[in-house]
């Protein structure tokens, strides 16, 4: 597919030329901003943690199952394809790519379930904002501030990874009031480059979830014959399915499923940028709805997976059984760490002041096999 030239892209998106930091530094003479953003992310505690962090099966279930950090680099070259197609900041979409499941817990969303309630008296749990917390609170490389400092258009797009917040009110619960000091507008929509990763985020973990799914035999290929675009798909390499080839048909097919998401992104958001006629980046900021999404059929399309992976796999024994494992565990940690937190907790965390948080904070960060070696040392 050509790309159309008659569109100068990058006017509406993310300039080089960041609006800044939180707290001023002196700029690189090697690095742009945000070059500088994603090595901060990578070189991050948080990030090679996600090296052990459950996607859908947990870490210790086999060694090729996806874990949140090949999920993450995975959504980052989607974003990346995205991103050079329409001219756009590609360091920021790498960087939002790389760092957008920072704050997830062990155990997936059944981690973040279970910690959201624990906390339900103390502003509750989310892992978006508990990425938020990371990257500015929580990793300590430098002498002069927490966090990680990343630009404003980093932060950001962090926050709006699921679109814009009609109220801060959870926010300013987790990070305090106003934390941000009106830097961030979090009413307008996100930039191009956060939609990308967002979208991105969804082509990823759906072609992906399958691909473990059928590897973990929780369903087969010809399960997938009733959604539409899967079935044309599967159709196309059904004659070259034998028993020796499966996982190379199956990895096409894979392949194929991504490419058609890519392709749809791609041209629906052309038609909605050609519709919107953006001529800055603030008309991107101030448009009515989000520019990079599915036409109405692939979100069907995108939906139906969804369910089918919700029956099949995410509701399946094989993972309910680890979720309820994991939901026992960190209810027990948390019960247990918050009757001792100076047991557990580094002497540098101050206990009195924040001390609930603190050990949110330390549940959210552990690895799966370290929350699992925890749990069995004081069960």
């Amino acid at each position: 597919m050509q790309k159309n030239l008659s569109i100068d892209y990058s006017k509406i998106s993310v300039s080089m030329n960041s609006k800044g930091r939180l707290f001023k530094e002196q700029r690189s003479i090697y690095r742009n901003p945000y070059q500088r953003d994603r090595d901060r992310i990578i070189h991050s505690t948080a990030f090679r943690r996600l090296k052990h962090k459950t996607q859908v099966f947990v870490n210790t279930s086999k060694d090729h199952y996806r874990t949140r950090i090949t999920h993450s680099l995975e959504v980052s070259q989607i974003a990346r394809t995205l991103g050079k197609y329409f001219n756009l900041n590609e360091d920021l979409c790498e960087t939002l790519s790389l760092s957008h499941d920072l704050g997830h817990t062990p155990f997936g969303h059944a981690g973040e379930e279970v910690l959201d309630e624990c906390m339900s008296e103390f502003g509750g749990f989310d892992h978006n904002i508990q990425t938020i917390r990371i990257v500015t609170k929580i990793e300590n490389k430098y002498y002069n501030y927490l966090g990680l400092n990343l630009c404003i258009e980093t932060l950001d797009g962090l926050i709006k990874h699921n679109g814009p917040l009609q109220s801060s009110k959870k926010i300013d619960l987790i990070l305090g009031k106003n934390y941000f000091k009106n830097k961030i507008n979090f009413k307008n929509q996100p930039s191009l480059e956060a939609q990308i990763a967002s979208i991105s985020d969804d082509i990823a973990y759906n072609s992906h979830d399958l691909e473990d799914g059928l590897k973990a035999n929780l369903f087969t290929i010809f399960d997938l014959d009733e959604i539409p675009i899967l079935s044309r798909i599967i159709n196309k390499h059904k004659k070259k399915l034998t028993k020796k080839n499966k996982e190379l048909v199956l990895r096409q097919i894979i392949r194929d499923i991504i490419n058609e998401m890519v392709k749809d992104v791609i041209i629906n958001t052309k038609k909605n940028i050609k519709k919107e006629n953006p001529k800055n980046i603030n008309d991107i900021y101030n448009a009515n709805t989000q520019i990079v999404c599915f036409s109405d059929k692939m979100n069907e399309f995108d939906l139906a997976i969804k369910d089918f992976l919700k029956e099949k796999m995410y509701y399946s024994k094989e993972v309910l059984k680890k979720t309820v494992k994991g939901k026992k565990i960190i209810k027990k940690l948390f019960f247990i760490i918050n009757r001792n937190p100076r047991k557990y907790l580094k002497k540098e965390i101050s206990i009195n002041k924040n001390k609930t948080r603190n050990i949110c904070d330390f549940i959210a960060s552990m690895t799966d096999r370290y929350a699992i070696n925890i749990y069995n040392l004081i069960k």
